[in-house]
């Protein structure tokens, strides 16, 4: 029932999104270069892993050794923009229409992160990862690792078609207000190091 709900909505918002997933596409052309999109390998539910597809917001700047710099020192003025509206985000689509994540759910981290979730933590890898959630409208980046994940274990605990429609709901003007990009003295997010260690 989530997945044909899932599938609906982005079906029937098509209209919006596909112009302004072609606009972006352009402007990070323009601005960014090549490669437009980002590709990572994150967990999916059960920790299955897939290809997450977002558009770039950092250039590809390096050290005179070769290395990248600080995500901070490649993240340009346009990448903060993408990220404050979110827009970055607009080829998780293509995620949800594959079945590999959902429009709400918690959000996919980094596969690096998976042996490090205590036994409540890894629950949140029991439901498909979405592109809003839970923890992106009670905080975002500005949340403590221990609060968000618990805010992803909640949204296990207690997911519904009303609290699906709630967090959309409350995504909208999140977004539009630009909330919590970044956490604390961050570019985006600290690393998670294992709760033990945050």
């Amino acid at each position: 029932m989530k997945r044909g709900g899932d599938l609906l909505l982005v079906l029937l918002s098509a209209p919006f999104w596909v112009p302004a997933l072609l606009v972006v596409a352009l402007l990070v052309r323009l601005r960014l270069g090549r490669p437009v999109l980002f590709l990572q390998q994150r967990p999916g539910r059960h920790g299955r892993p897939f290809r997450l597809v977002k558009f770039r917001t950092m250039t590809d700047a390096r050290a005179i050794d070769g290395q990248l710099l600080a995500d901070g020192d490649r993240l340009t003025r346009f990448g903060r923009w993408l990220r404050a509206t979110s827009l970055d985000e607009l080829p998780e689509i293509w995620n949800v229409l594959a079945g590999e994540m959902g429009v709400v759910g918690p959000r996919p981290l980094l596969v690096e992160y998976l042996p490090l979730f205590d036994s409540n933590q890894a629950r949140r890898m029991t439901v498909r990862p979405g592109i809003t959630g839970w923890a992106q409208v009670n905080g975002r980046n500005r949340l403590s690792w221990p609060e968000r994940l618990a805010l992803d274990t909640w949204y296990v605990d207690h997911a519904s078609l009303w609290l699906d429609l709630t967090i959309l709901a409350r995504t909208i003007p999140t977004v539009l207000r630009h909330d919590n990009i970044s956490h604390p003295g961050e570019a985006t997010m600290t690393r998670f190091q294992g709760t033990h260690r945050d």
